[in-house]
């Protein structure tokens, strides 16, 4: 890879990074905040592709925050070239929303021994995509995925349960508290009762079966740190907060914006962490696609969508 290569690369590692901090340092976190604005309430989805596949890992943060902040309300995304080719046309005067492509490809370079060998070489590429809202002379399906706010269930959504219990994951109720036990491999749980609502219950036990995947036998993503290191902790903390995210988007749940109490502690953790790693929110986002893509894997086909990666 050319110095320029690695700088385009970096810039666009920063640049990110550098949009997320700015959030953070105001005390919200964007990929929770698009369910507590008026313009998204009621929307339950991830980003889409303009052939309705759903965006993963850091797209999804990234276009959830760019719609809150410029109030579009469908989620369907396309390039320039893409509307055009739809017989549609970007509105005059709008700009476009940065989004990334991660791939890989394979250079033959000559070794130290004068052997021709074949290297991998991943590489990150940034490209400009417009919200439907900003698109004029689309078919009129793409205009049709708007809809109005509905009310918070008030009881338990069999579905989801459904989904929860199809893990296969020891989930225990009793006590005040909701964590992953690594020693007895189990979720621990406050009764439901106790939470605000359906969906805080929901969200937070898909929090904890994040942290859930990354046992050795599953996802394997090393927890025997996590009460010993800080950084550590505040890494593990973001993959189960963007993983519930991710997730509560997936099952059509819409929990409010009520923090746990100790997301101060590690909005603090992660500005720090942030600030010496570019590639940190990256990496947690491509953790929490991984463990969201794997608990949809232990359901049986007829009962998830299978989400391309």
């Amino acid at each position: 890879m050319s110095r320029k290569e690695q700088k385009q690369r970096a810039d666009i590692y920063a640049r990110i990074t550098d949009r997320i901090v700015a959030d953070l340092e105001r005390g919200v976190r964007p990929w929770v905040r698009p369910w507590s604005v008026p313009n998204m309430a009621g929307r339950i989805t991830r980003p889409l592709r303009h052939t309705g596949q759903p965006y993963t890992g850091i797209n999804v943060l990234l276009l959830w925050s760019e719609a809150v902040a410029r109030g579009f309300r469908s989620p369907i995304w396309m390039t320039f070239k893409q509307a055009l080719e739809l017989g549609a046309h970007v509105r005059k005067g709008e700009t476009g929303s940065l989004v990334v492509y991660a791939s890989r490809f394979t250079k033959t370079e000559t070794d130290a021994h004068g052997d021709e060998v074949e290297k991998d070489i991943p590489f990150l590429k940034a490209y400009t995509v417009f919200c439907v809202d900003q698109i004029d002379g689309l078919p009129d399906h793409y205009y049709g995925h708007v809809t109005e706010p509905k009310p918070c269930p008030i009881e338990r959504v069999a579905h989801v349960d459904r989904f929860f219990e199809q893990t296969g994951a020891d989930i225990r109720h009793g006590g005040d508290k909701a964590y992953y036990a690594t020693s007895i491999d189990a979720v621990q749980m406050p009764p439901f009762e106790t939470f605000r609502d359906p969906p805080a219950y929901y969200a937070t036990l898909g929090h904890e079966c994040v942290h859930w995947t990354g046992a050795p036998k599953r996802l394997n993503r090393d927890l025997s740190r996590y009460h010993k290191d800080r950084s550590e902790r505040a890494r593990e903390e973001l993959i189960a907060d963007l993983g519930a995210c991710f997730l509560s988007a997936d099952l059509g749940i819409v929990p409010e914006l009520e923090p746990r109490a100790d997301h101060a502690s590690y909005l603090a953790s992660w500005l720090e962490v942030l600030s010496n790693d570019k590639r940190f929110i990256f990496s947690a986002a491509a953790h929490a696609q991984r463990a969201v893509a794997y608990l949809h894997s232990l359901q049986p086909l007829s009962d998830t969508v299978r989400e391309a990666a």
